[in-house]
Order: structure tokens, then sequence, then C-alpha cells
């Protein structure tokens, strides 16, 4: 155990060259190896290197930074040199390297981006764990959107990865101060908002300028390798979203052996606006997924699942999860668990533990009137279902099963009825 632990805090060398060339036919890309002079955690003297590790502390890792080569496929042109966001980040931006940044944390940084894009017009916080966000949310001022964001999923979000597309307030600097975050990202700091946060010394604190211009990626194509186990690679292209507004949501209907199925309560304004923040956040997210948004925020995350009905279901059992020890933290002070644990021990009153299930029981997780979004069709009707049980109002998928009829009946028949849209498109995230 003293070796893993020493592992943990060992800034591996590597072996990766300081240039890559990569040819696409008649086409060259050339990227060049980002390293970092950062002071040493034990000495205090500048070291130069690039990632601290790979996904595990035994893993070599390297960052590259595109800086030559325009690539036209077709009728894509993918993104240029000098769009560098993650990749280019420099010593002058990296306000404090805390312990030394390894892969899971940019790429944490990345995804977040990946996400932030889409929500550029008003103040928005993403926290993300294992390159899935916990939690993200909308707001008025990004104190709120972080608030909303970390409570969304308090327990996950602890050692987690923050970005908000404003600059960081001291407000928010003291909200995130009084929680445990690895990297915290921002287009700017404003004054007294890094002294704050320095006071955890092991947080990174990055400044991400072209956050303000993060809507501008939104239709930047990358390309996207994937390494296979006996040395092949799969390259494809990344993807677009291809909703913008709500005007660009599909009516839910369908025609089965010869019947129209369609979809019979419009969605209200609130019902747009959820479904629109949700299908923007599931482009950031493991599939199979089902997610669950309210008000402009998570509400119950699924990652991951290899089915779509049991990926709802794990969804509810989160929000169900998140939202009592939400409720018991801002009551008592306290996480849930550790209120559940000093309630077995006497050290608290077993009943206001059965007051908080009660309620998050009454509220149903803060399911009601929530949106369902998923990342692909519901095979069968089990899945949107099981949403409907919770009191969700809307379901966002993209259509194309061959039981679309079964959701569209399963929405009609709901009391009260539940509205759905389709997007048209797929969005798996392997």
């Amino acid at each position: 155990m003293s070796n893993l632990k020493k592992m943990y805090k060992t800034i591996m060398d590597d072996k990766f060259p300081d240039d890559m060339t990569i040819r696409f036919g008649e086409q060259t890309l050339v990227y060049r190896k980002r390293s970092w002079k950062i002071p040493d955690e034990k000495s205090g003297e500048l070291i130069e290197k690039g990632l601290r590790y790979g996904e595990n502390p035994d893993q070599q890792a390297a960052l590259y930074e595109l800086v030559n080569g325009n690539l036209v496929l077709g009728d894509c042109r993918f993104i240029e040199p000098g769009n560098g966001l993650v990749s280019s980040i420099a010593e002058a931006d990296m306000i404090q390297a805390g312990k030394h940044p390894g892969k899971t944390n940019l790429t944490d940084l990345d995804n977040a981006l990946n996400i932030l894009k889409f929500l550029a017009d008003r103040p928005a916080a993403a926290i993300m764990k294992h390159n899935n966000p916990s939690g993200v949310a909308y707001a008025i001022t990004v104190a709120e959107a972080y608030d909303k964001a970390n409570m969304a999923d308090r327990i996950a979000a602890f050692g987690g990865c923050l970005v908000v597309n404003r600059s960081m307030d001291r407000q928010t600097a003291e909200m995130v101060n009084s929680n445990y975050l690895e990297v915290v990202a921002a287009p700017e700091f404003e004054e007294g908002a890094v002294d704050i946060l320095a006071q955890r010394k092991n947080l990174r604190i990055v400044r991400i300028n072209k956050i303000a211009q993060l809507e501008q990626y939104r239709h930047l194509q990358f390309v996207d390798f994937k390494s296979l186990l006996d040395g092949g690679i799969i390259v494809q292209q990344s993807p677009v979203n291809r909703i913008r507004t709500k005007d660009d949501f599909l009516p839910a209907r369908t025609v089965f052996k010869g019947r129209e199925y369609a979809i019979e309560r419009q969605p209200t304004a609130q019902e747009y606006a959820d479904m629109l923040f949700g299908w923007n956040v599931e482009q950031g997210i493991t599939s199979n997924s089902v997610i669950y948004v309210k008000d402009g925020v998570t509400v119950g995350i699924g990652t991951g699942e290899q089915d779509r009905v049991g990926v709802a279901e794990i969804a509810i059992f989160k929000a169900y999860t998140k939202y009592a020890d939400a409720l018991c933290y801002r009551t008592y002070g306290v996480p849930y668990k550790t209120f559940e644990l000093e309630a077995s021990q006497g050290k608290r009153d077993s009943a206001l533990l059965r007051g908080i299930d009660e309620e998050t029981k009454r509220a149903r997780g803060g399911l009601t009137g929530a949106a369902m979004v998923s990342d692909a069709f519901f095979p069968f009707r089990d899945g949107v279902d099981a949403g409907i049980k919770e009191g969700i109002s809307a379901v966002v998928q993209p259509g194309g099963s061959d039981r679309d009829f079964e959701s569209i009946e399963a929405c009609n028949q709901a009391d009260p009825r539940v509205t759905m849209v389709f997007t048209g498109q797929r969005a798996f995230r392997h």
C-alpha cells in the first residue's frame, strides 16, 4: 500500500517524442508535445514536465497540441491550428499547478468544455468526474450555477473538476474553497478569487481565455482516434449536435402497421428549455445514458449502462440519493450517510432521518416535472414508463425505434399527459 501511495505522488518520465506527425493521404498534421515548468512539490525548484501520468500512476502519457496542418476530408474541414483550449495551456495559464496535472485532470477539463460550448448564453457550471458530469447547471450568476451543479450531486463532486464559463468571482471562490476539488478552470479570475482558491495547495487553478469564445467550437470538428488492442486505429469525425434551438426538435410521431401515432400534448416553454439544456448536456455523457433535468439543473445522471431501462432506473436511484443528501446537508450540515451512521449509533435522532426519507419520497427525488433525456431511442416503452412513474413531464430522445409507437402511447396514456420530442440524431459517446 505504501508503494501505491508513493506512485500517486510520482511524476513519471515519458518516452514519447517531442513532435508527432500524422499523414492523411497527401495531407500532414504536425503536433508538438506540451510541457510546463512547474515548481517541484518538495524542493520548489522549477522542473519541466508534461503530464504527471496517464489514467493510472504507472502509465506514461503525453499531451500534444496541433501546431501545423489543415485537414479537409470530403465536405468536412477539421479544426485548424491556433484554436487550442486544453492542449495550449501555458505556464501563465496554470495559475496554481497544485499536484502536477495528469491525463484524467485534462480529459475532465476537456469534456467540461465540450458540454459548456452548448451553454454559452448564460452563466453555467460543469463539475466532472471520470470524464462524466456529476452536475451541470445554468443560472443567473456563476455562484448560483456552481451551487446548483454542486448540490445536484455533492457526493460525486468530491475530487472533481469544475469549469465555469464566466469569470470566477470571490463569492464563487469562497464556495468552491469549502469543498475538495482537483481542478478549477475559468476564462478569468476576479481580484482576490485566486488568493481564496490557493488556500488549497493541491488545487490546480487554470485559466482558459477562450472559454469566452466557446460557442464557436459547436461546429468545429476534430479527428477522433480510437486505438485497438492489436495496434490498429479507428478514425472518425467528431459529432456535431444538430439541435441549436427548440425549433430543431422534431415532432414525436411514427407509423406502425399503417396506423399513425403522435404525441398529443405539446411542450411548454419551460419544458422546451429543459429538453434543450438536457440534450446539450447529453453530448458529454458516456452511453448508454439517460439523464433527468429540471429548471436548468441535472437531477439524476445515469451513464455507461448496457440496457436503457436499467440506466433510466439507475438515474432515478441516483436522483433520490442525491436529493436526500442535499436535503440533509442543507438542513443539518452533514452528509446523509454521516447522519445515518450517527443515528444508528444513537448520536442523532432517527426520526429526523426518517423525515428526510419521507420528504425525498414525497418530492420523488426532485423528478416531478423533470425532463427525461436519452442519448438513443427507447427500444421498448419500459424505459419511458420508469420516468413517467416518477412524475416526469417531458421526454427527449432520438426516435427511430420500430417501437416508437409504444413510447408515444406511454406518454399519451400518462396522467397527466407527458410530452415528447425527437432529435433525429443519436448521441452515443464511447
